[in-house]
């Protein structure tokens, strides 16, 4: 049985092996993300804090983009996915942080949520076929390539530094504080 804290998020296990410990450090910093954007409206989702430009909308996004990339991209080889195949990265390396701002909270929930379900699903997939020492189908043009579990590590350390973010933009927005 898995547990659940106030904010409703999964406690990672305790005691779990190494697979466990990290899915379940990885959703509960999904979990932490979708807590601090939680129940805003679009300006809610587009406030910022000092002299950043950085929003909860362009978290939403930027985290959906970065779990598709990896797990669908880096891990498994395919192709970019709408909407991420449509995009002119070149022309704005910044695009799912800026493009934010003219999505609805329910358009941008709904990628991320969609994005954590697809990328759930494939790395599951992954740890089938071949568990964490599984090497990406793509590598660094120096050819290194990351295992999945540099990969898993690699997306918690990005929500977690995100989630710092969070904390201080929501409670700029409504006062809502927490861990």
């Amino acid at each position: 049985m898995i547990d659940v804290d106030e904010q409703g998020r999964p406690e990672p296990p305790f005691a779990g092996d190494e697979t466990a410990t990290l899915l379940g450090f990885l959703d509960y910093q999904r979990a932490t993300l979708a807590w601090k954007c939680s129940g805003l409206d679009a300006a809610g989702l587009k406030a910022t804090v000092a002299a950043s430009p950085m929003t909860l909308g362009g978290m939403l996004k930027h985290l959906a983009y970065v779990e598709s990339d990896w797990i669908s991209v880096w891990l498994h080889g395919r192709d970019p996915e709408p909407p991420w195949n449509a995009v002119d990265w070149k022309a704005d390396p910044d695009w799912d942080w800026h493009s934010a701002a003219e999505d609805t909270p329910e358009q941008l929930h709904t990628l991320w949520q969609d994005s954590v379900a697809h990328t759930r699903a494939l790395i599951a997939e992954a740890i089938a076929d071949g568990g964490l020492e599984q090497p990406a189908r793509r590598s660094w043009p120096d050819g290194n390539t990351p295992s999945l579990r540099w990969i898993l590590v690699h997306l918690i350390e990005e929500y977690a530094r995100h989630n710092g973010h969070a904390d201080l933009i929501r409670e700029s927005v409504d006062g809502l504080t927490g861990e």
